[in-house]
């Protein structure tokens, strides 16, 4: 197979920043073989109210007028169930992202991920309205508490608040993040193990393209790949890419592609986690598929399974087109200027050759 028609592309786990940030990045989203794209409210200060969720809409859809922005709230104490109700009812949020304080980039304002009882009357009314609750399923660290809690567990220690807030709340729609370990995966498919065929899943899974290339070696000392969650052990990994190319409803793909500017990542004080992966998406996600054999899973995984997740369709779509798969060379650069501008970017495994790229129909 030379060429495979993807469909409606879609990445559930963007970061495309803010002002000359967003501005740079926020075109490389088709560029990279994606049509949809759900935004990450982490901005500074956080998306937390409907007009500036409508503003940054806008702007996004300014700079890339043929992607379609799916957007989110974030969760915090601002919120109230009478702004999530009025969202929804207005077509301005697809969900809501849930951090826990303090665990990755722009996390602060996040929450206590030991008790979520305050937030119930608002996943109520997520549950009633539809919305989707994603979930940075990690625990912060903590040394001194009684419970060690470190980058390589946080993820393990998160997964009974999963298992509590799908039994409490068992119709709403629940994304756990960028899946990195194998417990998170054996969890997605415990809590799946009753569905029947034909069946939606209520709790899902997304998973990224650079934690189904990494592994710990790849990150320590590796600035480039270090990213929250960190990636993790060979058998992580290999869970990871199982999962993938499962044909499983409930594993889908968010890249959680984080862009930052190089002299964030090249500095040895405080470097910041996050892997930029969005001018080549489809075309590492499918590197991997196609070393696993496995390139007719590759369409559900990137497309159709997402959107059924999402409620997406093509009558939702701000550009019909659709993402086709080309067996075409291309070699990613060591870093990536725009033109005009001193940001620069480190990408995903530079210098390095993909052997798939993307084409628009």
């Amino acid at each position: 197979m030379s060429r495979i028609e993807l469909g409606h592309t879609a990445d559930y786990h963007v970061h495309l920043r803010q002002g000359e940030m967003m501005e740079l990045v926020a075109p490389t989203v088709r560029e990279g073989g994606v049509s949809i794209a759900y935004i990450m409210p982490n901005l500074t200060p956080p998306l937390t109210d409907i007009d500036r969720v409508v503003q940054y809409q806008k702007d996004l859809q300014k700079l890339a007028p043929k992607t379609t922005f799916l957007m989110t709230f974030y969760l915090s104490k601002l919120l109230t169930p009478e702004i999530v109700a009025k969202a929804a009812d207005e077509n301005v949020i697809r969900g809501i992202k849930c951090y826990p304080a303090g665990v990755t980039t722009n996390s602060q304002a996040g929450v206590d991920p030991n008790d979520f009882s305050a937030f119930y009357p608002i996943f109520e009314v997520m549950q009633e309205k539809g919305l989707v609750l994603n979930l940075h399923g990690e625990k912060p660290s903590s040394h001194d508490s009684g419970e060690d809690i470190h980058v390589l567990n946080a993820e393990l220690k998160f997964l009974p608040a999963l298992a509590k807030l799908h039994k409490d709340f068992p119709e709403l729609k629940i994304v756990l993040e960028h899946c990195t370990s194998k417990a998170a995966v054996d969890a997605i498919h415990e809590l799946n193990k009753d569905l029947k065929p034909n069946e939606e899943p209520k709790v899902v899974a997304s998973l990224t393209a650079h934690h189904l290339f990494l592994t710990i070696d790849d990150w320590a000392g590796n600035p480039v790949n270090f990213c929250k969650p960190v990636a993790k052990l060979p058998e992580d990994r290999r869970a990871l890419l199982n999962a993938a190319v499962s044909g499983k409803p409930y594993f889908f793909f968010g890249s959680d592609s984080a862009p930052h500017d190089l002299s964030k990542k090249s500095t040895h004080v405080g470097v910041c986690a996050g892997v930029y992966t969005q001018r080549y998406a489809i075309g590492y996600v499918a590197e991997i598929f196609d070393k696993a054999g496995k390139l007719d899973k590759l369409k559900d995984f990137v497309s159709t399974f997402g959107n059924t997740f999402y409620c997406m369709d093509e009558s939702k779509l701000v550009c019909k087109d659709k993402c086709v798969l080309v067996k075409k060379e291309v070699e990613i650069p060591d870093v990536i200027a725009f033109d005009d501008s001193k940001l620069k970017i480190a990408p995903f495994k530079p210098v390095e050759k993909l052997s798939w790229s993307t084409e628009w129909i």
